[in-house]
């Protein structure tokens, strides 16, 4: 299993260094499915040679590993659709655009709900279903085809996952850049301006304040629910002196904690408690 999880480790940092080191999203994504392809190739045919451990290293597998190496593959393809599809006029032409493909991401999440909601709750009661091959039954998961037409190397929800995974991103990309477009970097000059008329600054994670600022999005505090996060997110770095840089993609691996999804939250409401505790005494 570990051999595996070095592949996917080495081919993560491989697409990191593409996408930073070129600016044509069209090369990196036709890069990227290269890449993404190739090692999934590989896997493939280890998989198939060789035998799992236990039903709980199949499982493990088909939950976790291949669904983040195929994901990859699914981002890089529907990637390179949406922008070799995007409109060359005005920027908002270019943000109803995105908007549009956001929404049919997430159609994709509200037709697919019940597994939704048991992947990211992280349950494991259907797992031997989910994540085992040849237990799919196809008059319970008539969309889920990829375990029939490639039984060898696919249970009747390892795509799900990676679609998931892969959808995940694209929302976060196709946000930033509605973000740019929407912005065209007068934010930077806002906050240089702001940092010099403040000394109040976070000594905290990014992360944190990240975490912190969609709680007060997500409880409708500000403006009744109406501002949009990016506005909160603009405001609290002029504030606090700071570039939070890819909120959206910080939000999603927050998302993706296996265990204490709030834990600044907890950390905060933990030491207010103590505070009141300690005044009281």
């Amino acid at each position: 299993m570990k051999k595996y999880i070095n592949i996917l480790n080495k081919l993560s940092a491989t697409l990191d260094f593409l996408e930073s080191g070129n600016d044509d999203i069209l090369i990196v994504a036709e890069e990227g499915i290269r890449l993404a392809k190739d090692v999934l190739m590989k896997i493939r045919k280890d998989v198939i040679s060789s035998k799992f451990d236990s039903e709980l290293d199949e499982i493990h597998f088909f939950k976790q590993i291949k669904p983040q190496i195929s994901s990859k593959l699914i981002y890089y393809i529907k990637l390179f659709t949406i922008e070799s599809k995007r409109p060359r006029g005005s920027n908002k032409s270019q943000v109803k655009y995105f908007n549009m493909h956001i929404d049919r991401l997430q159609n994709y999440f509200n037709e697919n709900l019940d597994f939704y909601h048991y992947y990211r709750r992280g349950s494991s009661f259907l797992d031997k279903q989910y994540f085992i091959r040849g237990k799919a039954d196809f008059r319970l998961f008539p969309d889920n085809f990829h375990c029939l037409t490639d039984d060898e190397f696919s249970t009747s929800h390892d795509s799900t996952v990676a679609t998931i995974i892969a959808y995940d991103l694209l929302i976060v990309y196709l946000k930033r850049e509605i973000d740019r477009l929407e912005s065209n970097n007068v934010n930077s000059v806002d906050l240089a301006a702001m940092q010099k008329r403040t000394n109040i600054t976070w000594t905290s994670q990014k992360v944190n304040l990240i975490e912190l600022i969609y709680a007060l999005h997500s409880t409708d505090v500000i403006n009744n629910g109406t501002v949009d996060i990016k506005d909160i997110a603009r405001v609290v770095e002029r504030i606090f002196k700071i570039d939070l840089g890819d909120y959206y993609r910080a939000f999603l691996e927050i998302r993706m904690r296996k265990k204490g999804r709030t834990k600044f939250l907890d950390s905060l409401k933990e030491n207010l408690e103590k505070r009141m505790e300690d005044i009281d005494e």
